[in-house]
């Protein structure tokens, strides 16, 4: 196992990072505006949000293969008991959510009996889950949820580097930006 030198996450974590933290936001924003759209356009739009939401859920299982493969640097040695376990919350949370929301898509679909389209190029296929439309509803209206959940807590996250940028100013954020100066 190969171990990421100083404070800073590697580049290839950073880049996975980033990725995803976008492809999160704009999902969110693409199944936000699809509600208010005529039915018509609505499934062209939410193919997008199905096909990203797919692609959030390969990066992060690339990203969780990447973790086991290299280590993460420790978490600072400034911060406090409290800090240290919300840290650890936060980011166990988002590889639960991030894993849990497109796999529970995917199980959603199927109980339309559709599969999920993957940008147009092909389609995962529906599961062979023997579910009804009515538990794919039900399910979609706990992935709706989870997603909101998803988004206060990168909120949360996005505060809590804030917090260390400007009233720390210990650095932290810079663990993962490949620039600045990150202490451990």
């Amino acid at each position: 196992m190969s171990m990421t030198q100083g404070a800073k996450y590697s580049k290839v974590a950073m880049l996975l990072h980033w990725l995803i933290a976008i492809a999160v936001i704009a999902n969110w924003q693409i199944a936000e505006r699809a509600h208010d759209l005529p039915q018509a356009e609505r499934g062209e739009v939410m193919s997008y949000h199905f096909s990203l939401g797919m692609t959030i859920l390969l990066l992060t299982l690339l990203r969780v293969i990447w973790r086991l493969m290299h280590r993460p640097p420790a978490l600072s040695a400034g911060l406090k008991p409290w800090e240290r376990i919300l840290a650890k919350t936060t980011h166990t949370l988002f590889y639960i959510l991030l894993i849990g929301l497109p796999l529970g898509g995917w199980i959603a679909m199927s109980g339309y009996g559709s599969g999920v389209p993957f940008w147009g190029l092909f389609e995962f296929p529906a599961l062979p889950l023997g579910l009804d439309e009515g538990t794919g509803h039900e399910i979609f209206e706990l992935h709706a949820t989870a997603g909101t959940v998803l988004i206060y807590l990168a909120g949360l996250h996005v505060l809590g580097a804030l917090k260390h940028t400007f009233v720390d100013k210990d650095g932290n954020l810079f663990r993962m930006l490949p620039f600045g100066t990150a202490r451990d």
